[in-house]
């Protein structure tokens, strides 16, 4: 670990993180049933058939809703609950940052802007918990959800949408644009695993989003660690070059295979005979990538809670042994990285200096 690993987010914040996820992907898997069913025949199958996929819609969306709910009552209600809000709001220093990084981008300024620094190795103190970049990621994706639970909700009452308007093309229109936020969200989401997935530093897990900032260490066995960042002793794994840039090709080939699927064709509701390759082949392969990128999102959300876990459970059998220790000294207390843990499970034990060597994460 680095100071980089330590989190900034509260115990209830990470577990509010994994179920949103989880409920996203839901919705993501569900809704491009509806919208692909014949390129995606597999996956309507696999849930059941077309009632299975707008049940399980449905209740992803409800929970959606249950969650959003829960999270601004949440925001409000905790001490320095409106700070929270005042946090996400841009400043002056935000649009200095972004002006900077523009001179940066073009070679006119030397370094980027204090307030832009997430990863460019500089202490957790150092940098803003939200950058402008993490405060424009939250105020979008909250809009979409936004928008996205009302159209959805709209759309479940279309009978109701008729008879108010008497017109069809209404619900035609709410049903337009409830998949073209869901196409822009889902090319969001993309992007982010992309991010959070292929970042050298981070490879092939940001812990961030799933260790509370109390559950992590404030330093990592060097007395000055708490004032550096441990960047510099930072190594590659070895499959991270290849494994970035396939990822980078899935997701920027299901992002435009959606895109061009979504203006050919649409279908709402599922219709009840499902044809196998209606569509073009090539585009039946793209919108298939793209589910498989938003797959390894859920996979790889689902690894950092079982690595949090495996970090939790080391971390207490660490304090028991440091407690009940009396004749062979006090047995180490144990704080490494978690994705270390799993990988030293399967090769089995090592030295220390062999688990120092995990190429992408530094020595403890």
């Amino acid at each position: 670990m680095t100071n980089l690993d330590h989190g900034k987010f509260s115990r209830v914040t990470t577990v509010f993180h994994s179920l949103l996820a989880l409920t996203v992907f839901l919705l993501f898997f569900t809704g491009y049933s509806v919208a692909f069913n014949s390129e995606l025949w597999w996956l309507v199958e696999l849930m059941g058939g077309n009632q299975g996929v707008l049940a399980i819609h449905r209740i992803a969306g409800f929970a959606l809703i249950l969650l959003t709910s829960f999270w601004v009552l949440y925001m409000l209600l905790r001490m320095g609950g409106s700070a929270s809000f005042t946090a996400v709001l841009p400043t002056p220093d935000d649009i200095a940052a972004f002006v900077q990084d523009v001179k940066f981008a073009f070679g006119m300024a030397d370094e980027r802007h204090p307030n832009a620094r997430q990863f460019a190795g500089y202490s957790a103190e150092e940098i803003p918990m939200l950058s402008y970049i993490g405060k424009g990621v939250v105020a979008i994706f909250t809009v979409e959800l936004l928008l996205l639970m009302i159209s959805g909700l709209l759309i479940w009452q279309k009978t109701m949408l008729i008879d108010f308007y008497n017109s069809q093309s209404v619900v035609i229109a709410f049903v337009g644009f409830h998949g073209l936020l869901g196409v822009i969200m889902m090319m969001g989401v993309m992007f982010h695993t992309f991010e959070h997935t292929a970042h050298p530093a981070f490879y092939p897990v940001e812990m961030k989003a799933f260790l509370p900032k109390k559950d992590t260490p404030e330093y990592h066995g060097d007395e000055e660690a708490d004032s550096a960042t441990g960047i510099e002793r930072l190594r590659l794994k070895s499959s991270w070059s290849w494994a970035a840039n396939l990822l980078g090709a899935l997701v920027v080939i299901g992002i435009v295979s959606v895109l061009i699927a979504s203006m050919d064709y649409g279908g709402y509701p599922i219709p009840e005979t499902l044809v196998f390759g209606e569509g073009s082949v090539l585009r039946t392969i793209g919108v298939n990538i793209g589910i498989l990128v938003l797959f390894i999102g859920l996979f790889l959300s689902m690894y950092g809670n079982v690595l949090r876990a495996r970090y939790m459970r080391q971390r207490r059998e660490g304090t028991r042994g440091s407690t009940a220790a009396t004749d062979g000294g006090e047995r180490e207390h144990d704080e490494r990285d978690p994705r270390r843990t799993a990988e030293r499970s399967d090769d089995g034990e090592r030295s220390t200096s062999e688990r120092g060597s995990d190429g992408g994460r530094t020595d403890d």
